[in-house]
């Protein structure tokens, strides 16, 4: 009787000790399932106002720096399928994971395909995503390494070729 105690009290530490030294996903919601907005979401109105700010900001330092040819205006904004972007986000958290990276977010940086571009793109003003995140330490930790997390660019290949406009917000 004492050895069938001592086999259930090891399963018992065995089962705990488990418990507690396996990786595993940690909960975090990624989307209210009840449509309310999340955090940084802005109201048309507000948009409109931002928007109509940097025309009114930057107006004359784009077009005086910026010579667009042809007729088109220079580049207000950039647009991606919701296709196209679920397709870089999965494939940016599959490279990063793959390079040792934990993919936390992304980032959108202005460019300017400059004076060398194709016709179509010369001088013309474009927009990127870049995944960001903070390199994995340890993959098998019991406390997530949250401390020392900085969020940087990943070094995957950025998201491009979106459809520009050439106007503000509304399009």
């Amino acid at each position: 009787m004492k050895k069938l105690a001592y086999i259930i009290l090891g399963l018992i530490i065995g089962a705990i000790l488990t418990y507690l030294f396996c990786p595993r996903q940690l909960d975090i919601p990624t989307a209210d399932t009840k449509g309310n907005k999340p955090p940084g979401v802005i109201t048309i109105l507000e948009a409109e106002e931002l928007s109509a700010n940097w025309e009114k900001n930057n107006k004359t330092e784009i077009d005086s720096t910026i010579d667009v040819e042809g007729p088109r205006k220079p580049m207000r904004s950039t647009m991606w399928t919701l296709k196209d972007v679920e397709d870089y986000l999965y494939y940016a958290k599959h490279q990063s994971d793959t390079i040792g990276f934990s993919m936390t977010g992304v980032r959108v940086y202005l460019g300017n395909y400059g004076e060398n571009a194709e016709r179509s793109k010369k001088n013309r003003n474009t927009m990127f995503i870049v995944p960001t995140g903070y390199k994995k330490i340890s993959k098998g930790s019991v406390i997530p390494n949250l401390l020392n997390a900085k969020d940087e660019d990943i070094p995957v290949d950025p998201l491009n070729e979106g459809d520009g406009g050439d106007g503000g917000y509304p399009q």
